[in-house]
């Protein structure tokens, strides 16, 4: 496994990112909460953009993997910022931005603010809003009140022997950047692929982000027994079919 190169700020936490030069579009990646840039997906992405001779780019969000800084720091806006210096910083031209579950919110609000850049977007379990949709109102009252109280809850998760924290900082930030129930515009091709059996993310999450986004150029592919992670070889050929659409349309 190579060693990541370090993007040091001035005013923020260190970025560790893996880059391979190719032609344009660069293939960004990027990932979920509490992952980071080794899980299959990326992996896979990484081999992908090889084999195409693709210019490609993933990277470890703060608090993450093997960049800098604390996780309980995280917010949507901090990682909203690291998704938008990696991209300036660290990519040249044309990007195709490949978003997993919170990464897929990151990717849209990584292309409303560098438009002109993005031509096009691969949703992968993208899960917009998940502070407000689905952490904040499973919250029972007492709950809600510790979390306003600590700052910090936890939750036990199925991805880690550790407990999952959130903070109140997470669900406030979540809440300023909210994007379901309104136009999102964005006009560029956008493909979204999403597993009918996600316990996390429900499956709808897909029709509704196609029909808030501005393009008209938006396919949903529901793979019946897929769940949250996508990372099967079946799976992962669906997303490389939909990465494959968007960089012939560049």
């Amino acid at each position: 496994m190579p060693l990541p190169t370090i993007l040091p700020r001035a005013d923020a936490p260190s970025i560790a990112y893996l880059r391979c030069e190719g032609k344009s579009p660069t293939v960004v990646f990027l990932g979920g909460v509490r992952s980071d840039m080794t899980g299959q997906k990326a992996l896979a992405l990484e081999a992908f953009s090889r084999r195409r001779g693709l210019s490609f780019l993933r990277f470890d969000y703060t608090g993450h993997g093997q960049s800098q800084g604390d996780f309980l720091d995280g917010t949507i806006e901090s990682w909203r910022r690291d998704s938008l210096d990696a991209i300036d910083r660290l990519t040249e031209g044309k990007l195709i931005l490949v978003g997993s579950s919170m990464g897929g919110w990151m990717m849209l609000l990584a292309a409303l603010a560098r438009r002109e850049r993005v031509a096009g977007l691969v949703g992968i379990a993208a899960a917009p809003d998940f502070t407000e949709e689905l952490m904040w109102p499973n919250m029972a009252p007492a709950v809600r009140k510790t979390l306003q109280e600590k700052g910090v809850i936890y939750r036990p998760t199925a991805y880690s022997n550790e407990p999952y924290p959130i903070t109140l900082g997470l669900i406030e930030t979540g809440r300023r950047h909210c994007l379901l129930g309104k136009p999102i515009a964005l006009t560029c091709p956008v493909r979204l692929v999403h597993g009918m059996k996600d316990p996390d993310v429900p499956w709808q999450t897909a029709p509704r982000l196609a029909a808030a986004l501005e393009s008209t150029d938006v396919a949903i592919t529901l793979l019946k027994e897929g769940g949250h992670r996508l990372s099967e070889p079946n799976e992962i050929a669906c997303i490389e079919v939909a990465v494959e659409e968007l960089v012939a349309k560049v």
